[in-house]
């Protein structure tokens, strides 16, 4: 019996151990990770107010606008967005340039945005620019013929 009890004792020291170890190493991961986190405010231009939530410091400028979708969808806002990352821009609120969708959120340096709509711009086609032109010189001419019409007045 004695060969046993000590085995079991052994057995419970031994994931003793490993649970301390265990909590050690998990307290410590949280510590990392909570360091690395911060809350971010979104402001959605055409919408009432802020979206706010956090993100990791090394989270893409990308996955803040996915995430930034997302919230706005599920909270039922309007108007409605739609979820593809690749038609918004997010700006730093002290900054008027857009972010770089593949830098890190944390290397901006601040917690206030604003996530606007890209504007797309048609293509100028050739058939395009042909129908401008046209359509302008044909007003100019009407503007031209116009000014240049002497009515005679008859008395």
């Amino acid at each position: 019996m004695d060969k046993r009890q000590e085995k079991m004792k052994r057995n419970l020291s031994e994931k003793s151990l490993l649970m301390q170890k265990h909590k050690k190493k998990n307290s410590s991961d949280d510590q990392g990770s909570k360091k690395n986190r911060f809350l971010v405010t979104v402001n959605v231009l055409g919408s009432a107010g802020p979206i706010r939530f956090v993100v990791k410091e090394d989270d893409l400028v990308s996955a803040v606008i996915q995430t930034a979708l997302k919230t706005y969808a599920r909270e039922g806002r309007l108007p409605v967005l739609g979820t593809d990352v690749n038609n918004f821009v997010l700006h730093a609120a002290a900054n008027s340039d857009a972010l770089n969708p593949s830098e890190a959120i944390g290397s901006q340096g601040g917690r206030n945005f604003v996530l606007c709509k890209k504007q797309i711009q048609p293509q100028m086609t050739e058939a395009r620019s042909e129908m401008i032109s046209h359509k302008r010189s044909g007003s100019w001419k009407a503007w031209l013929n116009k000014s240049f019409s002497f009515k005679i007045p008859s008395y």
